[in-house]
């Protein structure tokens, strides 16, 4: 091993046990470093780094910017033990990301991508897909989480489900509804029929028996999408798996505020829920939508006619 992929090993394994999960970023880095192994070149410099991080021609620009953000933080490291290795300054390929807006799905939609996955040529696919696709519109759980699920982590008797190490190094105990329960179950059986010796102890499989990868759940989410036709509202609204996340937040405030009870008080419930370490970071999954907005301006009324009476 070069003393580059050296550098980068101790580089990931530093910032992970910080509790960065660094999935995108670390083959990122590690596609940097093949392109320096083919180049011949022996350390970072501005000029490989910016060569590397603006391919393809013709990408966004945000993408090139992402790019060239992973090598600037791995360089920094590497300067700390190789003198002659150059950062690139923050100036260059400068980009201000937007928030994307949180793709809208109706519960129709949702049935129609599910149905669209059940329709999937491998039998396997066609009973994991909807049932991921089911389980992250119902718990809110994140992509990583769900496919980072073991079979021992799906307790059918209590009614729960046990993330494990998760963003940050935390983890916790997720309850779902027993109709959910039951969809879980039911794949449980169907995966163990068409996979009797899987390669992995994942509960969600592969068709090769192993853990399912974000980069194919990705392709397959974009196939499905057009097949059932999702379409962007907006260059910032396009319809992503991780919505039904915000999905599942905005939701839930707006049935406490139908059930008449304190949503204040409520929300360290939800942010617990949602594996947040504090309320604060699960506001930015509270996307206001017409219904949300109407129920809290009901809330607040008798409050400014008490102010303005």
């Amino acid at each position: 091993m070069s003393s580059l992929r050296n550098a980068a090993e101790d580089y990931l394994r530093m910032r992970r046990a910080l509790g960065y999960k660094l999935e995108g970023p670390g083959r990122q880095l590690g596609q940097f470093l093949a392109y320096l192994e083919q180049t011949g070149a022996r350390t970072v410099t501005i000029e490989n780094a910016v060569a590397w991080a603006t391919q393809p021609a013709g990408a966004d620009p945000g993408y090139w910017s992402e790019r060239l953000s992973v090598v600037r933080q791995f360089a920094r490291h590497l300067q700390t033990i190789d003198p002659t290795c150059e950062v690139p300054p923050a100036r260059l390929l400068p980009y201000r990301s937007q928030r994307a807006i949180p793709y809208p799905y109706t519960p129709e939609q949702i049935s129609a991508l599910m149905r669209a996955a059940a329709r999937l040529p491998s039998p396997l696919m066609a009973a994991t897909y909807p049932t991921l696709f089911g389980l992250l519109a119902v718990s809110g759980l994140r992509i990583g989480e769900a496919i980072g699920l073991d079979r021992d982590d799906v307790d059918a008797l209590h009614g729960l489900i046990r993330v494990i190490n998760s963003k940050f190094g935390k983890s916790r105990e997720v309850p779902l509804d027993p109709s959910a329960m039951r969809a879980l179950d039911a794949y449980d059986r169907r995966r163990d029929q068409l996979c009797p010796r899987p390669a992995s102890e994942a509960f969600f499989l592969s068709t090769a028996g192993t853990r399912l990868q974000q980069p194919h759940i990705h392709r397959v989410f974009s196939r499905l999408k057009r097949t059932v036709g999702l379409t962007p509202r907006s260059p910032r609204c396009r319809p992503r798996l991780h919505d039904l996340r915000h999905r599942f937040a905005v939701n839930t405030l707006i049935d406490w505020y139908r059930q008449g009870v304190d949503v204040q008080a409520r929300l360290p419930v939800l942010s617990t829920y949602m594996g947040h370490a504090e309320p604060a970071d699960t506001y930015w999954y509270l996307t206001a939508t017409p219904e949300l907005l109407g129920l809290a301006a009901q809330r607040l009324e008798p409050t400014i006619e008490q102010v303005c009476g």
